[in-house]
């Protein structure tokens, strides 16, 4: 498998920052969409987005949750993937996606991490330092009032998908554990999140996959903690979640 790209991952609650140097002369991904919100950062050389029809450049864009887009970069880039259910997400979708699904000419404070992010690069730079600049990241963004959260039940549910991924999960399992008849069960996570129950669940274990492949474990094993069928059904959805196989990845 070509190299793609290399780089380091880190990932916490809700979101993750990947900062990925190209490994080719350009990096050229197929048409993809993923639950998460991506704000890209250019960090040298420079990057193209084409959603919906724009054509969108650096130093920052960003593309909002299960949109279709192109995307090609030489050089470094960042991508701060945010989850769109969270508070952070919930106020991005009213300031920035309310009326279209991409933001461009996004300013301060974050364009004045991009030198950060920039610095990230160098091996000397641990996965510590750089979850601090995500964290950092996420606290001057703005934050949804509580009642602009989804529904307690879904987000009982979705701590329940998070908590039981190393097994089978059933929505039958899951409206039960929220005291939930599963017809409503099942309409009521669609209108609060914007993904079927059994697509959210294979996004979870998407991105628990991830952080275990970030954290050193190989596709194999991250496939099996992370309750794919076996690293090829991992490959398979991570290629179509991002535009490019896992294993054309390497993580620092």
């Amino acid at each position: 498998m070509p190299l793609v790209g290399r780089g380091r991952i880190v990932v916490w609650e809700g979101a993750s920052l990947w900062v990925l140097r190209s490994a080719q002369q350009k990096a050229d991904l197929q048409p993809h969409a993923h639950h998460a919100i991506q704000i890209t950062f250019q960090l040298e050389g420079g990057f193209e987005i084409d959603v919906v029809g724009r054509r969108l450049k650096g130093p920052i864009a960003a593309v909002w949750s299960d949109t279709l887009h192109g995307f090609r970069a030489h050089g470094a880039v960042a991508f701060l993937f945010i989850a769109p259910e969270s508070s952070v997400g919930r106020a991005l979708h009213k300031l920035w996606f309310s009326d279209q699904p991409w933001k461009s000419g996004i300013g301060a404070p974050l364009n004045e991490m991009i030198g950060d992010l920039s610095a990230s690069s160098n091996e000397d730079f641990g996965d510590d330092r750089l979850l601090a600049i995500g964290r950092r990241m996420l606290e001057c963004m703005p934050k949804a009032e509580d009642q602009a959260l989804p529904d307690p039940r879904v987000r009982r549910m979705i701590s329940y998908v998070r908590q039981n991924l190393d097994q089978a999960i059933s929505l039958t399992a899951a409206a039960d554990h929220v005291c939930l008849s599963q017809s409503r069960a099942r309409h009521l996570f669609v209108e609060q999140t914007g993904l079927p129950f059994k697509t959210y669940v294979l996004w979870a274990r998407l991105e628990s996959a991830v952080e275990l492949y970030a954290k050193g474990s190989s596709l194999t094993e991250a496939a099996h903690i992370a309750g794919f069928a076996d690293s090829a059904h991992l490959s398979r959805t991570f290629k179509r979640t991002f535009g490019l196989p896992a294993a054309a990845l390497h993580l620092d």
